[in-house]
């Protein structure tokens, strides 16, 4: 395999098979760089995590299930530093190459995987997804992208960010194969019902902007086919801000749980964007992340109430196409903050979310997500397969 876009870690560039058969034989795919894997180093994007953390010994249980199916590992993917993005412009080893927008970013911070991806350079790819890292960069390459239930996947062996939002998501680029990955990561279970009511997150489309509805529009109508009762609604409305506040507040809680110790030792070298989160999670309100928590609470029971067994929930991927490569910082901000109002509401409750490459602007892919209760990631499975088809 010879890598033409930069997804991959130069200290990662170790090919790996284990078994001649299974259900994912013929099959490569890559593993982003916070997975361990044994005999390998494990960088989490940043040079000084790279260069004070052991060699592992042992791999994280989702790259054993994966190599125990068959599948063919070509190497681990770049990463945002700490997984702390959602551009997939990394200060030091650079941004992998967005074949499906070129010039512009490929999202973060799973990017060297949906670069790899949306390049053909592997069949699928691991990433993960705490804010958006699976479904943005799925928007912005032109893929399909699951984000599981909350706890689906198993994290042991994989560098935390936000554990009570932290999820192991996958990328493809068609429906067929993230269900068959998905056969391997979420094992055999019993064929789901199948959803009958479609609720459309009108206020969020606004949010998103005319454009954005505009070119998912005819997307949206295929799908309002498919279920007996289709309702437009209000999920977010005035409270938009407050609950991307929330998400923002409980992350950088549990990041600075999870890294203050070593950040505070080693004075590691963050790049722009990483560097100001780490220091504003250093100097978080107790109060303010207990306020941000109790919200979280009320806003998951609901979802979960609407959502229930049988009801699916659609809303854009993203407030737009990619970003230019070298778009300034603020602009950047601004965008990510926009981005976090559509990509919270999941992470919130736990929920399974899909990006479906199912939009255009601008000549550059878009994604519709679709959302369903908890525990039913097969379902959306199910509905990526029957709008491509």
């Amino acid at each position: 395999m010879i890598d033409t876009v930069g997804a991959f870690c130069p200290h990662g560039l170790v090919e790996r098979q284990d078994r001649e058969t299974g259900p994912l034989v013929g099959l490569s795919f890559g593993l982003k760089d916070l997975f361990d894997l044994a005999g390998t180093p494990t960088g989490a994007g940043n040079p000084d995590w790279l260069a004070t953390h052991p060699v592992p010994d042992m791999s994280a249980p989702l790259a054993e299930t994966l190599l125990a199916a068959g599948a063919r590992l070509v190497g681990k993917t770049q990463t945002d530093e700490m997984a702390w993005s959602l551009n997939g412009e990394n200060a030091h080893y650079g941004t992998p190459r967005n074949v499906a927008a070129p010039g512009r970013i490929p999202g973060g911070s799973s990017s060297g995987s949906a670069a790899a991806t949306a390049a053909g350079l592997v069949d699928f790819a691991i990433g993960t997804d705490t804010g958006g890292s699976v479904r943005l960069p799925a928007s912005y390459c032109g893929l399909y992208g699951l984000r599981p239930s909350h706890g689906r996947i198993p994290l042991l062996g994989a560098v935390p960010l936000a554990p009570s939002y932290d999820t192991a998501g996958w990328f493809a680029r068609d429906p067929e194969m993230l269900a068959r990955v998905g056969r391997v990561l979420l094992g055999e279970t019993p064929p789901q019902p199948r959803p009958r009511r479609l609720l459309i997150a009108g206020d969020l489309f606004e949010r998103a902007g005319r454009a954005v509805t505009e070119a998912l529009h005819g997307a949206l109508e295929g799908l309002r086919a498919r279920f007996a009762t289709v309702e437009t609604i209000t999920l977010v409305g005035e409270a938009a801000e407050d609950w991307r506040n929330a998400f923002r507040l409980i992350q950088s809680s549990e990041a600075w749980a999870a890294h203050g110790a070593w950040v505070t030792r080693v004075q590691p070298r963050f790049g722009p964007g990483v560097r100001e989160r780490f220091e504003a999670a250093r100097q978080l309100d107790a109060d303010a992340v207990a306020a941000a928590v109790s919200l979280r609470r009320i806003v998951a029971a609901d979802l979960r109430a609407r959502l229930g067994a049988d009801t699916i929930l659609a809303l854009p991927s993203a407030p737009g196409i990619a970003p230019r490569l070298a778009t300034p910082e603020a602009d950047l901000d601004e965008f990510r903050a926009r981005a976090l109002e559509l990509l919270c509401p999941a992470g919130h409750a736990g929920l399974p979310q899909i990006s479906l490459p199912l939009g255009q602007l601008d000549g550059c892919p878009l994604g519709l997500s679709l959302i369903a209760g908890p525990g039913r990631d097969e379902t959306l499975l199910d509905l990526a397969r029957e709008t491509a088809g």
